[in-house]
């Protein structure tokens, strides 16, 4: 680039923290280099702020409600034919990012949502783009969505999910298996962050995201029934942050009642277990944090496969009541925590702290080096 400033555009969206998580990792992973210029974009939330709120809750609200309707929408979207159609719908959305595109001029745009190289795809039938690179924030239940509209490259989190895009029609040289990019704390981990050892106090995360009519009842049970230190999440919920923190008297010094914080990877670096939902963001944070989780609940479609890399890889278990969470705590740390630790070994096998920097020295790479058109990425 001969020492002129290379501007990346990074492609995100509100739906699921997933998306936003990983793009604000490969921001600050890009920064890193020099000469680079790296930017956030969400263009549903540029094209129309009150449509995208709106569609936003309404989104997050089918997940945690009626988590079966939103699985046959994932199953629809993943087979259906018709989606290119569907996608014509937001031609406005494609228009703005055009004009975004024409004027900072990018060497490169990386998407960490499924529906940005659909639009892309639209923009190139009139006009030229930079090199377009997916970064795929689902785990081996992949949504077809991320791969079949062209991409440069593709970005997964593990073998497994590179398979899933080999047999669903993308070159393997085009698909790498980096990590999901978690932010950059996970590998530049301070040494006041170092995960807790088997002699420690026993800490336990408790991340509220939904189920929150059970929340009390197994924020009580732990404590009743454990003897373990506990801090919960409690995100914007002002009432459930109030209604936990009534509990803290009962059991002084062990619970630690949390509303919204930014401090997750710091908690999860410090916790020995964390209590969660399957989310994209968490799960891989927890990963790289090296924090066996305990899955309290599944989301059908993409956090299937979430659960599904722990599963597979033992390290980490499922507990839906606030019994069965207990009994799994109690069990982790039995016979001076054999199976806590076992599940510990196993994550530092699969985590990749350093994926967000992984993808930033592979883009610039590849935007640097001359090589043929991007289009003809997917075997047709």
């Amino acid at each position: 680039m001969n020492g002129k400033r290379r501007r990346i555009l990074i492609l995100t969206a509100g739906y699921g923290e997933g998306h936003n998580s990983a793009a604000r990792a490969l921001q600050a992973a890009f920064r890193e280099e020099p000469a680079v210029e790296a930017t956030l974009v969400d263009t549903f939330a540029d094209y129309a702020p009150r449509m995208n709120d709106w569609s936003r809750k309404a989104y997050l609200g089918i997940i945690n409600r009626a988590p079966g309707l939103w699985g046959g929408c994932y199953r629809w979207l993943d087979r259906s034919r018709s989606v290119p159609n569907l996608f014509r719908l937001l031609a406005g959305q494609a228009r703005l990012l055009a004009r975004r595109i024409e004027q900072e001029r990018p060497v490169a745009l990386c998407c960490t949502y499924p529906v940005y190289p659909w639009l892309l795809q639209q923009i190139r039938r009139r006009e030229s783009i930079p090199p377009v690179f997916t970064v795929v924030t689902d785990a081996l239940t992949i949504n077809s969505l991320w791969f079949r509209a062209p991409s440069r490259r593709w970005y997964v989190t593990d073998e497994g999910s590179a398979d899933v895009l080999v047999r669903g029609g993308v070159l393997p040289a085009n698909v790498e298996v980096s990590g999901f990019p978690v932010g950059l704390a996970f590998a530049d981990r301070p040494p006041g962050l170092q995960p807790p050892d088997n002699s420690a106090r026993k800490r336990v995360l408790f991340m509220v995201n939904s189920g929150r009519a059970a929340a009390g009842a197994t924020v009580r049970a732990i404590l009743e029934r454990t003897d373990c230190a506990l801090t919960v999440t409690a995100g914007r919920d002002l009432h459930l942050q109030r209604q936990l923190e009534g509990i803290a008297p009962a059991f002084p010094g062990r619970l630690q009642v949390l509303g919204w914080t930014d401090r997750i990877p710091e908690l999860l670096m410090t916790h020995h277990l964390v209590i969660s939902k399957a989310g994209g963001a968490t799960t891989q944070e927890a990963i790289n944090a090296l924090c066996p989780m305990i899955v309290s609940q599944v989301v059908p479609g993409q956090e299937e496969g979430n659960w599904e890399l722990l599963r597979r890889n033992a390290a980490g278990v499922r507990a839906d009541t606030p019994d069965e969470i207990c009994a799994v705590i109690r069990r982790a740390f039995a016979e001076e925590g054999v199976l806590w630790q076992s599940w510990r070994r196993q994550l530092a096998v699969i985590a990749r702290p350093q994926a967000a920097r992984t993808i930033a020295a592979s883009v610039l790479a590849r935007v640097e080096a001359p090589v043929g058109s991007d289009l003809f990425s997917r075997i047709t």
